[in-house]
């Protein structure tokens, strides 16, 4: 029997949060299954409404819902799971302006110089101060599409799940892009006490700049895989253990008694040759910091339509409002690392 219209959009927001590779059993009703489990079901379902061209047709305003819902709510969860330790993350509704309240303690307030980044690759968001202890962020739409011709419907070699998946993946890239622009922005502002650019890495540099940032609390080192794999100290510091870690990871999960946590990276298209993430950006940022440098917000309903095009294939576009700013104190330091290309 097909699940009602409520149980299909909590099926697919719990397929979408899941974990893959977890062998975990999610919740669904009053009972648990495996993430395999869930995702079959899940297309099957869609099947069910989208199984050939007539189907999509009667029943694509309950697919456009299911998508808009599904990604209202996993979107942003997914954001904060990927940029979560120094992005702050709040959801508006449609008109509301996107005001981010600075919670810098009394302390910090002394020691640290704020300034706020106006950047994005979308057009330029107009961030500005409205009383000293709160600010705005404009937001603009941001869209993506996924094209599914008849004959992919009817042989069934695509279905709405995959859909789903691709929209998702597509909107977290473009995020991921703005987040890193008003980083490299708002590191090009800081005091040359804050920054080392140069080819490889420098040991010594980098225990400038994580004893800068540690000053303001323990900091943690935010990079790629491409940038942690090259942060090797000298060898007197080199032990077994840490050998072992090296060839096992590729990095070591830990410089000096910092965490090092590694961002997802990816490609902006199949050819694997432009990455989504520069990966010669490493951030040292104090841990617990009252104030989280990154603010994104996103506002309003995810909208989704389509379009058909000459050949009779349909075009499934999907936009979401947000915004991406920075504000940025002196207790956060960038090592560049020149070698490493984007």
């Amino acid at each position: 029997m097909a699940l009602n219209r409520n149980d299909l959009i909590t099926l697919a927001k719990t397929v979408a949060k899941a974990n893959p590779s977890s062998q975990v059993a999610y919740s669904f009703g009053e009972e648990k299954f495996s993430y395999s489990d869930l995702n079959e079901t899940l297309r099957n379902e869609l099947r069910e409404l989208a199984g050939s061209y007539a189907l999509y047709r009667e029943n694509k305003n309950t697919i456009f819902a299911l998508i808009e819902e599904t990604v209202n709510e996993i979107l942003p969860i997914k954001v904060a799971e990927q940029y979560g330790k120094f992005a702050e993350v709040q959801t508006f509704a449609q008109g509301d302006k996107p005001v981010f309240k600075v919670k810098i303690s009394a302390a910090a307030r002394r020691r640290a110089k704020q300034f706020i980044t106006k950047v994005g690759l979308a057009g330029v968001y107009e961030v500005f101060k409205l009383d000293g202890k709160s600010y705005e962020i404009q937001t603009t739409a941001f869209g993506g599409a996924a094209q599914i011709s008849i004959e992919e419907f009817l042989d069934g070699r695509v279905d709405f799940a995959d859909l789903l998946d691709v929209v998702m993946e597509g909107l977290d890239e473009a995020i991921y892009l703005e987040i890193e622009t008003a980083l490299i922005a708002a590191a090009e502002g800081l005091a040359a006490s804050n920054k080392h650019s140069g080819a490889g890495f420098n040991e010594a540099q980098m225990d400038r700049l994580v004893a800068v940032a540690d000053s303001y609390g323990k900091s943690t080192i935010y990079c790629t895989y491409e940038f942690a794999a090259t942060m090797i100290p000298s060898s007197e510091w080199i032990s077994d253990n840490m050998k072992d870690q090296k060839w096992n990871n590729g990095y070591l999960g830990n410089y000096k008694g910092h965490n090092v946590i590694v961002l997802n990276q990816s490609y902006t298209d199949e050819t694997n040759s432009t990455k989504v993430i520069d990966p010669s950006y490493a951030y040292i940022i104090p841990t617990g910091s009252n104030e989280k440098p990154v603010k994104i917000a996103f506002e309003g309903s995810t909208l989704v339509d389509e379009r058909s095009n000459a050949d009779w294939s349909k075009e499934i576009q999907v936009y979401k409002k947000l915004g991406v700013g920075t504000i940025i104190t002196n207790n956060i330091c960038v090592y560049r690392n020149t070698s490493l290309t984007k």
